[in-house]
C-alpha cells in the first residue's frame, strides 16, 4: 500500500475524536482513575476538554468501560460527546467507537493522557491532513538494553532512531476503519502498529514528555503539579 492510499480532499475536513476510556484501572488501585481529579476536574473532563475548542473537531467519542458508562453521561451533557460502551481490550474498543464515527478524518487519543497540549492537537490536525495517518511522538532519551529471560544484558540498542508512541493518534477514517476491519481478530495495544501490520506509512508528530499517561498514583502526582 503506497501514498495514493492518502489522497484526500482537504478544503473542509472534519474531525471525530475518540477517547479511550475502556480500562478497568487495575495497576492505578481501587479506584477508577479517569474519575480521579486534577485541577478542579476528573481526569476524565481535563482530557475532554482540551479537544473541545477545535473549529474542525465535530464530535468526541468516549469508548467507556461499562462500570463508569453511565457516569460519564452524567457527566458529559452536550451534543456534541457520545458515550459508548468500550470492548475488553483496547483495540476492540477504539473498533467500537469506529462505527459511530462520522467524519473524514479521525483522532484516537488516551483518556489518562489530560496533560496533551493543545498545540501538539493542533499539529496533529495538520499534519495528518497531508500524511494519512501520524502518530505523537517523543524521541528516547534514556540508554535502551535487550535483556534475556535470566536478567542478563545481551547487548544496547541504538537509540538515534528510537521514539516514544503517545497519543493523540490521527488518520483517515476510512484508513483506520479498514485497517480495523481486517485486523479484528487481533489484539493490538496500538492503532499506528496495526497499519504497520499492513505496510501502510505512518508518520510522527513531536510530541511533549509531559504528555504522560497516568496509570499509578505517582503519575496523577505529576499532573496536578504541572498543571
Amino acid at each position: 500500500m503506497n501514498s495514493e492510499y492518502y489522497e484526500n480532499n482537504t478544503k473542509n475536513p472534519l474531525f471525530s475524536v475518540i477517547i479511550t476510556a475502556g480500562g478497568t484501572s487495575s495497576r492505578y488501585g481501587n479506584k477508577n482513575k479517569l474519575l480521579e481529579e486534577i485541577n478542579g476536574k476528573t481526569v476524565i473532563e481535563e482530557t475532554v476538554s482540551k479537544f473541545t475548542d477545535f473549529n474542525e473537531i465535530k464530535e468526541i467519542i468516549i469508548a467507556a468501560n461499562i462500570s463508569i458508562k453511565e457516569i460519564l453521561k452524567k457527566m458529559f451533557d452536550s451534543p456534541k460527546i457520545k458515550i459508548v460502551e468500550g470492548g475488553d481490550t483496547r483495540q476492540k474498543s477504539v473498533f467500537n467507537a469506529l462505527k459511530h464515527v462520522k467524519n473524514e478524518y479521525v483522532l484516537i487519543h488516551d483518556g489518562a493522557r489530560p496533560l496533551i497540549r493543545r498545540d501538539i492537537i493542533a499539529a496533529t490536525i495538520e499534519t495528518v491532513l497531508d500524511k494519512g495517518a501520524v502518530s505523537v511522538m517523543t524521541k528516547t532519551t534514556d540508554t535502551i538494553k535487550e535483556v534475556d529471560i535470566s536478567g542478563k544484558i545481551i547487548k544496547t540498542i541504538d537509540r538515534s532512531k528510537l521514539y516514544n508512541t503517545q497519543t493523540p493518534q490521527g488518520f483517515k477514517t476510512t484508513i483506520i476503519k479498514e485497517v480495523h476491519e481486517k485486523l479484528r481478530d487481533g489484539n493490538y495495544t496500538d492503532d499506528c502498529s496495526m497499519l504497520e501490520e499492513l505496510g501502510i506509512p505512518v508518520y510522527i508528530v513531536n510530541g511533549s514528555y509531559t504528555n504522560i499517561k497516568i496509570t499509578t498514583k505517582s503519575d496523577l502526582d505529576f499532573a496536578k503539579l504541572y498543571i
